[in-house]
This record gives structure tokens, sequence and C-alpha cells, in this order.
């Protein structure tokens, strides 16, 4: 059994990539930092593994980077899709600066290194298999969590708390935090396709007649994302595998020689899209950060380096407070959420208007596939205009740098 009264200075609950980069950037600074994480490791399938210019950078400003060039990975410059019958090149990471790429990264590995990382600090405390299970609120002020473990339930008492337990925060939930829900037209099914060498070599998407799906090239499978109407997975598998098998190959086609994949729904897992935003992301200490303060939809899967974004953001603003004896201030946590609160409008509010106006289209029943107006397949000829959505999606607005130095270096 867990010590009675365990301490720390910044509890975070959730080892996704916001709670692991917070905590690495905390612990780098001398703060004492404890990470709850409920699963026993990062090892799931069909996560969000796109990892961003923006979180290159970061990387790169902690000396992360030759660590991250050795994870196995698959490195993109350009993305298009399949429109009307004709390939799109839509989004052109080339040219950009200082990295012109993103990388297919499995979440695990990339989780995994955050963590090996961590380990070098002796303020770093990893808990696996340990949940946060409600919170510890003692006059309007959050003082900590209960937390369960194998061993049993024990209460860990923390200066400050992060919930960065995801889309369905129960930390969020508990603290009534008032979220406004944008929605969203569909849910994905994702599951997976071998790759042949006979198959496209890019990553794009599909948009046929009542029909959109985007297919990542990992190598030697195709890690596939199927779009469906909100609401419509439970009817779907009542019919039979091979209904939704032909489906998939009447929209890509080249994927026929792959009959029998997938074998059973059991193959299939569902994301159950969700755009929403809290009004507030604190209350005394509190802070929410992440997919639990704003879900996102997966349209430029950009939802990973938000939430590293945030964390970037809280670790500038947290760690100099948290180096100090005094407490936390509800104005250093509202101070958080004012600076990430813009960029997280403007990035939902672009996947809102392409969720209205290209997938409810795509999804929409019609005799033909969608095409793009004249204007725009002609501007897309140029790079420079395919560089646009490019530096949107991968560095994005109001970018984070790493400020604080870390505690080796300060010690120099």
């Amino acid at each position: 059994m867990p010590d009675a009264a365990i301490t720390t200075d910044c509890l975070i609950a959730g080892g996704g990539p916001a709670g692991m980069m917070l905590g690495v950037l905390l612990a780098r600074q001398g703060v004492k930092v404890t990470v709850l994480e409920k699963h026993k490791d990062f090892l799931r399938d069909f996560r969000g593994d796109t990892v961003h210019p923006s979180t290159i950078e970061i990387l790169d400003q902690i000396g992360l980077l030759p660590t991250f060039e050795k994870l196995p990975q698959y490195k993109v410059r350009q993305l298009g899709a399949h429109i009307g019958g004709n390939f799109r090149k839509i989004v052109d990471f080339r040219g950009l600066k200082p990295f012109d790429y993103l990388s297919f990264v499995p979440q695990w590995d990339f989780l995994d290194m955050l963590a090996d990382y961590g380990s070098r600090f002796e303020n770093f405390d990893l808990r696996m298999r340990h949940k946060a299970e409600e919170l510890i609120i003692e006059n309007g002020e959050v003082k900590g969590v209960r937390a369960s473990c194998p061993d049993g339930v024990y209460d860990l008492r923390a200066r400050v708390t992060v919930a960065c337990d995801g889309r369905y925060s129960a930390l969020r939930e508990q603290a009534a935090f008032k979220v406004t829900e944008f929605g969203a037209p569909m849910d994905v099914l994702w599951f997976r396709v071998p790759r042949q060498a006979s198959h496209p070599n890019e990553t794009f998407g599909i948009l046929g007649a009542g029909h959109m799906m985007v297919l990542l090239n990992r190598g030697d499978y195709w890690q596939a994302a199927f779009l469906v109407p909100k609401g419509s997975d439970e009817a779907l598998r009542k019919e039979p595998i091979g209904d939704f098998r032909r489906t998939v190959e009447s929209v890509a086609e080249f994927l026929e020689d792959e009959t029998g994949i997938p074998e059973s729904w059991d193959d299939v897992k569902t994301l159950e899209v969700r755009v929403d935003r809290l009004d507030k992301w604190h209350m005394p200490g509190l802070l929410v950060i992440g997919d639990a303060a704003h879900a996102m939809s997966p349209v430029g899967g950009v939802g990973i380096n938000l939430a590293i974004q945030d964390a970037v953001a809280a670790a500038n603003k947290l760690g100099p407070a948290l180096l100090e004896d005094g407490e936390v201030s509800d104005a250093i946590l509202a101070s958080v959420q004012q600076r990430r609160l813009l960029p997280t409008k403007i990035v939902q509010w672009f996947q809102i208007q392409a969720q209205k106006r290209v997938i409810s289209a795509a999804l929409a029943a019609r005799d033909e596939p969608p095409d793009l107006p004249a204007f725009l397949r002609f501007l897309l000829r140029f790079r420079i205009v395919r560089n646009i959505p490019a530096r949107f999606i991968g560095y994005g607005i109001r970018r984070e740098r790493v400020e604080q130095a870390g505690a080796e270096k300060r010690s120099v």
C-alpha cells in the first residue's frame, strides 16, 4: 500500500503527449513532478501518431531531436487527396523552416522516449497503472487527487494539479467546468491494411461519392481512417464485415488485392469525433490542458501538437512559480489559458469549417464525387499557395518556445 501522505510539487493526471511533455519540462527545471498513467504501458494502437514541425522544434530545443530521429518514422513533405477522380496536391511543407516535414511516429515510441528522458531526473516520478480517481478539494481549492493502483487507494497531495486525462476527463467533470460542444458530422473507423510495393507511396485522402477515407503510409501497412456519418457505427457493425470491405475497396480500388482485411469488426476501432472547449481551464490548485481542455477534430492531425504547445506554455508559467516556496496563484493558472485560448479557437474554427464544407459534403449521398472549384485547383498548382495550409497545420498560431533552461544548465 502506498504511503498515506505523499506530496509533490506538480501532479499530472494522464501520461499522454501533454502530460509527459509537461512532466519532463518541469523536471528539467528542477520541479518535483509526479505523472499518473492508468495503463501499464503506452502500447495502444490507433492513437494520433502525427508529429508536426512545431513539436519537432520543441524536441530540438530540449536536445531530444537526435533521439527522436532514431525512432521508426515516416516523414511526409506533401499531402494531397484524390478528388473528383484526380489527385490534387494540397499541403506542401517543402521550404518551411526550420523543419519542412511532419513525421508519422508510433505514439508509444514517442511517449517511451519522453519517459526515458524524464528518468534522467531524480525529481521525475512516472507511475504506471496509477489512476487519478478524484480531486481532493478543500475550501474550494484542489490539493491533489485520490489515486488507485494495484496496491490500493492513496492520496497524493500537490501544490498544483494538472489534468491531462483526455477528452473524457473525469477530473474536469468533477471540477464542474462548463463545456461548449461544437459537434462533428462524422466518426472515424480505424484499421490496418498491408501495404504492397505496387501501392501508392503517398499519404493522402480520398473523397468519393458519399465516402471519405484517409490512408496513412506506415511503410509496410496502411493505417486507414474511414469516415462515417456521426452515430452510424452501431448500425454498420450489425452488417457483415464483407460489406464494409467491399465499400473500402470501392473507394480505394488498389486495395482490392487485400480481400479479407479487415477480417472481422474486432479489427476495426471506432474514434468518436468530438470538438469541444472548456470555457474556463482552471480553478484554484487545478489546471486543465490538452484534450481535457479542448477536444479536437482529427482534421489536420493537430491534436497532439496543440496539446504539446499547451504543455510548453504551462511549463513556462508554472516552472518559475513552483521553484519558489509560495502557492501557485490562480492568476498564474489563468495566464496559461490566456496564452493558449486564441490558438485553440482559431484551429477549432478552421476544423469546424472543414467539417461543414468538405466532410459533410463528401459524406452526403450523391451520384458523383465532389471536386474543388476551378480557381482553387489553379491556385494549388503553386507551391507558395500549398505552403499556406502547411504552415498553419505544421506550426500553428502563436507557437511556443521552451523559455526555462534545464536544471543542469542553470547550475553551471
